[in-house]
């Protein structure tokens, strides 16, 4: 069992179910898992729309025994990823589009956790890298809770050509960095088509994509130690612009 194939927990495959029942091939239950609302949810939404479901000995789960699968694991197809030049050609003049680019953020936990505030914040959609970044994999789809399914997530080859095309279409590039030059608080998100650049864990967003921002901003730190952890970070600055924007339309 590959673990990178399979989305793992009761709500994780209920909000599958819900959104790309599509993707499922097909659903493993315990035999020895009880009964709950949720795992008769799970069985009726797998009949509703014509998933698989078997139940199996604990034993098939020896492979997710370290992860909290609850008896529970879908087996899915590769995740789709959207393509940025059909994103870029969906005008919207009537709404700013906002975008998290993930600049070499491995930890597929952090990129879970991520995904999770942009949709919550009602941001546009994610891009990363195919390379030296986490991808779309069952940890991403369990630790954001399934919103990674309703956000399109872009991949492309080349962080820098994209930011240079966002660029060409009206985007603003926002990088954040410990050392930025402004408070992230101090920049107005409201009027403006933006990507907000966060770098990997250990190495921040890289030194090329910094010079293409056209604004560098960083947290406050006001004890002496190192910095948030990214996942915190992108949450902090994501709910800025919110506030922001909350604010401008009650005035």
């Amino acid at each position: 069992m590959d673990i990178n194939n399979y989305i793992y927990g009761r709500n994780s495959v209920i909000e599958a179910l819900n959104s790309q029942s599509n993707r499922i091939n097909k659903i493993l239950i315990s035999q020895n898992v009880s009964k709950d609302t949720r795992i008769n949810e799970i069985i009726k939404l797998a009949k509703e729309n014509n998933v698989i479901f078997q139940f199996v000995p604990k034993e098939k789960f020896k492979d997710l025994a370290l992860l909290p699968h609850q008896g529970v694991a879908a087996y899915v197809s590769p995740v789709k990823y959207h393509d940025i030049d059909e994103f870029l050609s969906q005008k919207d003049n009537k709404n700013y589009k906002k975008l998290v680019i993930l600049d070499g953020v491995e930890d597929p936990h952090n990129f879970g956790a991520i995904a999770r505030t942009a949709l919550c914040a009602g941001f546009d959609g994610i891009i990363i890298p195919s390379r030296r970044n986490a991808q779309v994999n069952a940890t991403v789809e369990k630790t954001s809770a399934g919103a990674i399914n309703h956000l399109p997530v872009m991949q492309v080859n080349s962080l820098s050509s994209t930011i240079a095309k966002l660029k060409d279409n009206d985007y603003w590039i926002i990088a954040a960095d410990a050392k930025g030059k402004d408070n992230y608080f101090d920049i107005d998100y409201t009027d403006m088509n933006f990507a907000l650049i966060m770098g990997g864990e250990e190495t921040g967003v890289s030194k090329n994509n910094m010079k293409k921002s056209d604004f560098v901003v960083k947290i406050p730190m006001l004890r002496n130690f190192n910095s948030l952890n990214v996942s915190n970070a992108a949450c902090a600055i994501i709910y800025e612009s919110v506030r922001q924007s909350v604010s401008k339309n009650k005035t």
